[in-house]
């Protein structure tokens, strides 16, 4: 039978090596701090806006697509010059019964892949969605309306059904609603889907299927351009 000196030796043997042992093995099970946190992954903190790009392309590897990632290219310009292109991996490319102007159109609009988006912008340090049409459209020297609502009355309605590649798409900002606020360029039209480039506030310019339930729920109108 253990006398009380072996029981205080014991004890203070337990509180001083064993309990912190048992305590730093428990921690180890533990996932890490920053687990916790939605925009950490792998152990580095990224920007809502490229947790949104992470999980883009979570979701297109997940439906056997590549990833929304853009490639640089060179193409020459009509004057003879030498532009960088920035482009998406696997875009269809421009059908070959699209107008040249409008192929131009989409041309320059797919051009300004990636660039950010900035509420009034024109340029590639930040675009809005009626800035990237006045743009795409000023490429072939055609001036169109500069806001989304001027650029709705600015051609023919057309029925989803008939879109065709070169028209503009307009949306609101909520399911149902008539007001519109934001606007796409058709770039692909098929029996199978229909692709429109805009400038979204959450990824900047970027391509994406009209058929999709959260642009379906809020289309309002589609209009083909006067020339």
């Amino acid at each position: 039978m253990q006398n009380y000196s072996t029981k205080v030796s014991y004890s203070a043997w337990w509180r001083q090596w064993a309990l912190p042992v048992l305590l730093l093995l428990a921690l180890s099970a533990l996932p890490g701090c920053n687990a916790g946190k939605v925009n950490y992954r792998n152990g580095r903190y990224h920007s809502a806006r490229d947790m949104a790009r992470i999980k883009a392309a979570e979701r297109a590897r997940g439906r056997g697509r590549a990833p929304a990632t853009t490639v640089k290219t060179k193409t020459k310009t009509a004057a003879g010059r030498t532009k960088m292109v920035a482009r998406r991996p696997g875009a269809a490319p421009i059908a070959a019964n699209v107008s040249a102007p409008i192929a131009e159109v989409i041309q320059t609009a797919r051009s300004y892949q990636g660039v950010p988006y900035k509420y009034g912008g024109t340029t590639r340090l930040g675009m809005d969605c009626s800035g990237l049409l006045y743009e795409s459209f000023a490429a072939i020297n055609l001036s169109i309306p500069r806001s989304s609502n001027e650029q709705a009355v600015w051609g023919a309605p057309v029925k989803p059904q008939e879109l065709q590649p070169g028209d503009l798409v307009f949306f609101g900002a909520s399911p149902g609603s008539n007001t519109i606020t934001h606007v796409g360029l058709v770039t692909v039209a098929t029996p199978e889907s229909v692709q429109f480039i805009h400038a979204s506030s959450s990824l900047g310019v970027i391509e994406n299927a009209l058929e999709t339930d959260y642009y379906l729920s809020r289309f309002i109108k589609a209009v083909r351009p006067r020339f």
